[in-house]
């Protein structure tokens, strides 16, 4: 159970970390998450940039609890992940529900719209964050090869997590050409019809 605990923690904290870093790795990319938080239509203008702001000393906040060896803050910033999680997931459904296609700036830029594929995502990560909040609790020792293994898993998923969109992108049909309706290209000069009366 521990290094399930160990793993949970590094995926857990690996996404929030990737999260923060994102945001605030430039001025424009705190900018562009503020118009994101705006454009979700679920909380007035004005408290865009307060909850923006928030949203980026709170995911600060989890990485350092996560990052402290005692068990006591694991378990306070895996809690503090899944309450987050739970609460993004439930902005985004509401965002969705009002019809809002802002991009989902979680890990940066990304044209992905919002959809409820970032809600499962989120609530996914909020039971992970809490089965990592259990599994923190079991007695026990752990070895420094296994504790290696789980935090190099844990690392791996979170960066899955992170590009997922990418990939998922990958999947979808490409758009058709310029020039063309509905992936039949258009001639710029018409056929001649042949006409077989002289």
């Amino acid at each position: 159970m521990l290094y399930l605990a160990l793993g949970l923690r590094f995926l857990v904290g690996g996404v929030f970390l990737l999260s923060f870093l994102t945001k605030v790795s430039r001025r424009a990319s705190f900018r562009e998450f503020v118009v994101s938080v705006r454009g979700m239509r679920v909380l007035p203008d004005a408290l865009a940039v307060p909850v923006a702001t928030a949203v980026v000393a709170v995911e600060f906040l989890i990485c350092v609890l996560l990052a402290f060896p005692a068990q006591r803050a694991a378990l306070v910033g895996l809690g503090l992940a899944a309450g987050t999680l739970l609460s993004f997931a439930l902005g985004i459904a509401g965002a969705v529900r009002r019809g809002a296609h802002e991009p989902c700036r979680c890990f940066g830029v990304s044209r992905t719209p919002l959809g409820h594929r970032h809600v499962v995502r989120n609530v996914t990560l909020a039971v992970l964050a809490a089965a990592g909040a259990a599994a923190s609790s079991a007695d026990g020792r752990t070895s420094a090869d296994g504790a290696s293994v789980a935090v190099a898993a844990g690392l791996l998923l979170a960066w899955l997590v992170v590009v997922s969109d990418h990939i998922l992108d990958l999947f979808r049909p490409a758009p058709p050409p310029p020039g063309s309706a509905n992936g039949r290209r258009l001639s710029a000069v018409p056929k001649k019809e042949t006409s077989w009366l002289f």
